[in-house]
């Protein structure tokens, strides 16, 4: 097969630059807009400043409920109107910036606004809600809907695959339809001021009140959907007599602010009966305790709010209660598990006496305490369902309650249920007739030291323990945490990521979020505190420590940590001191300021546009003010690289022609500090003020990269690729052959064509790592489809290897990289410059797999040269 070279074809390579020419002439779109590129980018540079006040400003609403901080209701309605000020700013300039092409942000916006003056009115938002919810459909965002037992108890089953009893809530809608329909709230809100003003005695208000709810009828429409959710609930193969828990799940309840005890639960209620049931459950919601804890911790008429449990009763052969800590000796480090035959409610009363077992925190949980006591009664469910006394078996009047197994099991769960909800647990349980555990209830336990841990406890701590990591990273979510360290490396799934185990890994990607529910904290080698895993990792209280450049190398897979990230340090081992002062910290969830602010983040922070390539990620999926505002920033960098090369420059804005040793043709286009000076004849390299483009020229022009001799190509690859479907699409008519860099002092759009392949480089360097972005485009060749293919790979496997997110399609290579600081993305753009010299004619020595490696290591050399220059 005839071979030439590649430098007799540049009369062939002309007629190309033509047919490239009349082609786009043709067939690409128009530029639609005459704005000055100056103008655009200054609208894009604004969205970035947009953005980074509005996620500070929900950073700092974040971090008020560590308890660090005291604010007030002018904190939050100023917060508020700052971020919606700010956001309604942002929508503008995107719609700017696009040529009015998101329209629909509009509609999501006032949505939410809408939703967040309600809340700053006290209001509990419950609209669109149903009136019951079955515990599969239970998520944390539903727990105003749902309240904290209902949602507790579904997490649990949910999330931690552990048993709980199938159910159903029946909602705050319901509540608010019942109260609506039977024109309770006037009656009730004058009884409620008689009582305040001292005309009532508290016991009058309570009888009062409690009297009118039980006259009034539960409307039709929630007696039917009690009924369908039941039959949903039973099934086709649940009891033929089936009998519930009817229980309490009130707004607050099952908190920190907990109304133990205080809230009526009904038991073996029959399906007819769950309508009596619910009203007897509402009603105490106005006994005389509940009345009068809820005016001491501070709760508003609007949250005064009732959800119901509804769960399928377990003829328990065995019902106990565990505590994860002894409550009173918390720094024992043991576990205590009360137990009996039978259900649970004679355990929970302190009717029956139990087994009482203490166990080690530690695993294997050894058993170091056990009272057997004499158990001669237990409360079982009838043949018709009925809950009745029944004597024990003389057998088992003295034999334990609960196998060692069992307790064993207990302890396990225990400890989950502690990581999970980030705090310790008061957890009610059932063991049925098979000998499974069922978790009926989980709270957070409350601690009472004899000496409560004082700072003074933590120094010394470095002798005690060996330091892994100190000074290093930002805090994305401070915190203590314990666990084994499990690192994210190639090959490794994150399905396989174990409960309560510390997540280290390369960057803070998005996915890690899958997680959030099983991970005692993170610890990531690259990260931003406002990407979206820190916001998970502030809404979930997950401790979390990103940016340490190094952390997947200093720490071993397995090893067992604790994170203290308040002081920037991971400790070797269990660091019990640590833990102690942290489950001291002052509780701030009592105060209305907190519920509230917790109410409006909802509506403000979580994130739900992770991926910018789903069907979501769209204007009317926009959820809350963070979804919109990242959808914004996708598009504003998106829109800026698109503008970048199909608008029209002005000749005000063009500096010249790059005058520089190596042949890129390259026209220079200044929008704002790019270049220095004035310029007729062109611009050198050492005048270019661009940070990003100067990177750029240093990875381009490192020595021995830019191969200046000529490559022999096959005459039937060079014919091929000159009919092949070139990336048109990314030029325009009066640009297609013709090599631009659109500069500014922080920013850089470069679109050329070196011999017969295609780059696209769009560059923002700057300070503040959020607006930090990186888009490498690279197509096109020369040769057959296997060489090009290899460069390819080549490509995907130096640039996946620096951190970028890699996408190829055949001959084409995308490449992205966001939210890095500022030196390790110039670092990056060093390596483009280099990827750009280096492979311009590569294709042609792409003759074996082997190369591939080849060249992966020469450039990694380079890299390593580079740094240490």
């Amino acid at each position: 097969m005839a071979l030439i070279k590649v430098n007799l074809l540049r009369g062939t390579e002309e007629q190309m630059r033509n047919f490239l020419q009349q082609f786009a002439k043709r067939f690409v779109r128009k530029e639609k807009s005459s704005i000055a590129f100056k103008v655009l980018f200054a609208d894009f540079k604004k969205s970035l400043e947009l953005n980074n006040q509005i996620l500070d400003i929900i950073g700092d609403a974040n971090d008020k409920l560590s308890g660090d901080y005291i604010f007030d209701e002018h904190y939050i309605h100023t917060t508020c109107e700052q971020l919606t000020g700010l956001l309604r700013e942002l929508i503008v300039t995107i719609n700017h910036l696009t040529s009015q092409k998101y329209p629909g942000l509009f509609n999501s916006f006032h949505r939410i606004e809408e939703d967040l003056t309600l809340i700053l009115q006290g209001k509990v938002l419950s609209q669109d809600i149903p009136l019951t919810l079955p515990y599969s459909e239970i998520t944390r965002d539903h727990i105003d809907a749902v309240g904290g037992k209902n949602c507790h108890i579904a997490e649990i089953g949910s999330y931690l695959g552990l048993r709980i009893p199938r159910g159903f809530a029946i909602t705050t809608s319901a509540f608010e339809l019942y109260w609506k329909a039977g024109g309770l709230g006037e009656p009730v809100a004058r009884i409620k001021e008689q009582w305040l003003g001292e005309k009532l005695s508290l016991s009058e208000a309570s009888l009062k009140i409690q009297e009118l709810i039980f006259k009034t009828p539960v409307p039709d429409i929630l007696e039917k959907a009690i009924l369908a959710a039941v039959t949903e609930v039973v099934g086709k193969d649940g009891p033929c007599e089936p009998c519930f828990a009817v229980r309490s799940s009130a707004l607050g309840e099952d908190g920190v602010t907990s109304f133990a005890g205080q809230y009526q639960s009904c038991l073996s209620i029959s399906p007819d009966q769950i309508s009596g049931a619910y009203k007897q459950v509402v009603a105490s919601l106005y006994s005389q305790q509940a009345m009068e804890y809820r005016l001491k911790k501070d709760f508003r008429p609007e949250e005064i709010m009732m959800a119901v449990a509804c769960q399928l009763m377990i003829p328990a052969k065995v019902s106990g209660v565990m505590y994860t800590y002894d409550p009173l000796r918390p720094e024992d480090e043991t576990i205590l598990i009360s137990s009996a035959w039978g259900l649970g409610e004679p355990v929970v009363s302190g009717a029956v006496p139990t087994d009482h077992f203490v166990l080690e925190r530690k695993p294997p949980h050894k058993v170091i305490e056990m009272q057997i006591v004499c158990k001669d009664e237990s409360m079982v469910i009838t043949e018709h369902g009925g809950p009745t006394s029944a004597p024990v078996r003389e057998e088992q009047r003295m034999e334990p309650s609960l196998k060692a197994r069992q307790l064993h099991d207990m302890a396990e769960i225990g400890i989950l249920l502690e990581r999970y909800f980030r705090a310790p647990q008061d957890v009610e349980f059932a063991i049925d007739q098979a000998g499974q555990i069922v978790l009926l209830q989980s709270r957070q336990l409350q601690l009472y030291y004899d000496r409560p841990p004082r700072a003074s406890d933590l120094s010394g701590l470095d002798g005690r323990y060996p330091v892994l990591l100190r000074g290093k990273g930002v805090a994305a979510m401070e915190g203590v945490a314990s666990g084994p360290i499990w690192i994210l490396e190639a090959g490794k799934d994150l399905a396989d990521f174990p409960m309560g185990a510390v997540l280290v890994a390369r960057y803070a990607s998005p996915q890690l979020a899958k997680v959030i529910h099983k991970a005692a904290g993170f610890i990531t080698d690259i990260g931003s505190t406002t990407g979206h895993l820190a916001t998970v990792a502030r809404e979930f209280r997950v401790p979390a420590l990103f940016n340490t450049g190094d952390a997947t190398t200093i720490l071993n897979d397995g090893c067992e940590i604790t994170m203290d990230i308040e002081c920037l340090t991971i400790y070797e081992g269990q660091v019990s001191e640590l833990g102690h002062y942290s489950l001291q910290e002052e509780v701030i969830e009592d105060m209305f300021e907190y519920r509230q602010l917790r109410r409006i983040l909802r509506k403000i922070e979580p994130l739900n546009l992770v991926d910018p390539e789903s069907d979501n990620f769209s204007p009317e999926h926009c959820k809350t003010y963070h979804d919109l505002t990242r959808f914004i920033h996708e598009k504003a960098v998106e829109a800026i690289i698109d503008i970048g090369f199909y608008h029209a420059h002005h000749r005000d804005t063009q500096a010249g022609k790059l005058l520089w040793e190596y042949p890129l043709d390259l026209v220079i286009i200044d929008v704002g500090g790019g270049v220095e000076g004035e310029h007729t004849k062109g611009v050198l390299a050492e005048e270019i003020n661009s940070v990003p483009m100067q990177e750029l020229l240093r990875g381009m022009s490192w020595p021995g990269v830019w191969d200046m001799t000529p490559s022999r190509v096959d005459v039937n690859s060079f014919m091929s690729s000159l009919t092949r479907t070139v990336p048109i699409q990314n030029s325009s008519p009066q640009d297609v052959g013709r090599n631009l860099a659109v500069i500014s002092s922080e920013y850089t759009n470069i679109n050329f064509r070196l011999g017969y392949h295609f780059t696209v480089i769009d560059a923002y360097i700057s300070e503040n790592i959020l607006d930090n972005h990186l888009y490498f485009r690279f197509s096109g060749g020369v040769t057959d489809t296997v060489r090009r293919s290899r460069r390819i790979k080549l490509l995907g496997v130096i640039l996946s290897y620096y951190d970028f997110l890699c996408e190829t399609h055949g001959d084409t290579m995308v490449a992205r990289l966001k939210r890095m600081d500022r030196k390790s993305m110039l670092k990056r753009l060093f390596l483009l410059g280099l990827l750009v010299a280096f492979t311009r004619q590569l294709d042609v020595k792409m003759i074996n797999d082997a190369r591939i490696d080849q060249y992966f290591k020469e450039i990694q050399t380079i890299m390593e040269e580079s740094n240490d220059d």
